[in-house]
């Protein structure tokens, strides 16, 4: 198997969206499962646009995801630098090479005569190609002028990956620009000369590139050097499956997702198989697994739809997985900044208690907040919410107060505040009760807790711990009988 290097080189123009973050994905996969070599480069030339602290938050969510980088910023390597403003000097040299051999000129053509280039041809209602307004004789060039490349519009095919054998007629080949005013390069072609350099030999990037591919080639051409492995990711698409995925269909930034408390095996795992798979009936893939498996040739060609339900039930798999395979202590560290305010002033081991006991309800981390609120402090008293629940309203406020009281005495009576005391003792209230568990429990545990649900009441009791159960208890009873005088 060829051994692949290959690139991520995002644009620190904003936040890392989902879509950023898989076209870093397929290449580090493909680049790990040959033992090959994957390279960050931070494609910086827009600088109307860059953002500051984007490349900051680049880097961190790499990290964040184990996508590790063999070469570039922070780990440095041979073909340095990685940012593409401090190459600046190395894109010229190679675009005076092409004006050497006759395939680039210097064009002093102002703005306003451009536009009226391409008003003429719109007006004409034909393409504008500004190869047809080439000037006649080029002069030397000189700082702040712009550089392009002279077009040889012909047929051209090529394969990609992903897409499969394409072609192109000359109608899509034209004078691109190199090098802007500014002396910076263009995207164009500022990554044809860097991934040559940095010897990559796959390129994978959005397939919103395949109609400028031609222009590659014919810049691959021009400096007689091979084309590289091409692969078209297709978009990731909004949920209704009709347009590609935007910031009004809802989806977050990764940081958002993050902050959510998404971890980041789960991230990997979702966008990982976003339009790609082994063929099996597998969701769940360690990193290691998806190395093992992953093939650029199971890539779908077709976008692939975006559903936020799965990302978050996949969450939930992966903490489930994480405590069952190595334990709550493996969970709890990630739990930081994730409990309701009151938890600060808990121990660890109890909160680890807590999470022990609620983990297989979380979707994500952020859950924690609401979910655990009453194991920290006194919930809000809400006696309506006690009277209409489902399973309890079928009885009167006398009853559930005589309900009440037994349940109080046979806690109060247990010698031993542990799981399966509280087992026995609530199996033993059922019995002498003759009421269902969903009736009694449902009243006991909207009462120690008044939250929508809670884990297992034998276990939330145990946590919660005899003084507080008993004391919440009482605390409803005595409003039961107070509504009763």
């Amino acid at each position: 198997m060829q051994k692949i290097i290959t690139r991520f080189a995002p644009s620190p123009t904003g936040y890392i969206h989902i879509g950023n973050v898989r076209s870093a994905i397929y290449p580090y996969l493909a680049a790990r499962q040959t033992n090959g070599h994957f390279i960050l480069r931070i494609e910086d030339t827009d600088q109307a646009r860059y953002v500051e602290g984007a490349t900051d938050l680049i880097i961190d969510t790499l990290k964040w995801l184990g996508l590790e980088w063999d070469e570039g910023p922070e780990v440095g390597g041979d073909n340095a630098p990685y940012f593409q403003t401090e190459r600046r000097e190395i894109y010229l040299e190679w675009a005076k090479k092409l004006i050497e051999k006759g395939r680039a000129y210097a064009d002093p053509t102002d703005s306003e005569t451009i536009q009226k280039y391409r008003d003429e041809d719109n007006a004409k209602k034909v393409p504008y190609l500004y190869r047809n307004h080439r000037p006649e004789t080029f002069p030397e060039w000189e700082e702040g002028m712009p550089i392009r490349f002279k077009a040889d519009p012909k047929p051209r095919e090529w394969h990609d990956e992903v897409m499969g054998d394409l072609k192109a007629g000359p109608e899509v080949q034209d004078d691109i620009v190199l090098i802007k005013k500014d002396g910076l390069p263009t995207y164009n072609f500022a990554h044809i000369v860097d991934d040559f350099l940095m010897h990559v030999n796959m390129v994978a990037r959005g397939v919103e590139y395949l109609s400028s591919t031609p222009n590659y080639l014919a810049l691959y051409e021009a400096f007689g050097i091979d084309q590289p492995l091409l692969v078209s990711l297709p978009h990731i698409l909004a949920p209704t499956g009709n347009k590609k995925l935007g910031k009004r269909d809802g989806a977050k930034s990764v940081t958002a997702y993050r902050e959510d408390g998404v971890l980041p095996e789960a991230m990997l795992n979702y966008l990982a198989c976003l339009g790609w798979n082994d063929g099996t009936e597998q969701e769940i893939y360690t990193k290691e697994e998806l190395i093992e498996k992953f093939s650029l040739d199971r890539i779908q060609n077709s976008g692939a739809r975006y559903d936020e339900v799965k990302l978050l039930w996949m969450n939930g798999q992966w903490i489930r997985k994480i405590v069952d395979e190595q334990g709550i202590d493996a969970l709890y560290p990630r739990t930081e900044g994730f409990w309701p305010e009151s938890a600060k002033n808990y121990e660890d081991e109890y909160k680890k208690r807590v999470l022990a006991i609620i983990y297989d309800r979380l979707k994500t981390l952020s859950d924690l907040r609401e979910m655990t609120s009453y194991f920290f402090e006194d919930p809000k008293f809400d006696i309506e919410q006690l009277l209409t629940n489902k399973f309890v309203k079928k009885f009167s406020e006398s009853e559930l107060t005589a309900l009440l009281v037994e349940s109080i005495s046979k806690l109060e009576s247990l010698k031993t505040w542990d799981e399966p005391s509280l087992k026995d003792a609530l199996n033993e209230l059922l019995a002498s009760t003759g009421r269902k568990p969903a009736e009694l429990f449902s009243l006991i545990r909207i009462s120690v807790s008044f939250a929508p649900f809670s884990p297992a009441l034998d276990l939330t009791l145990n946590v919660l711990g005899r003084e507080t159960t008993l004391a919440r208890l009482n605390k409803v009873k005595t409003a039961l009988s107070l509504d009763q005088q």
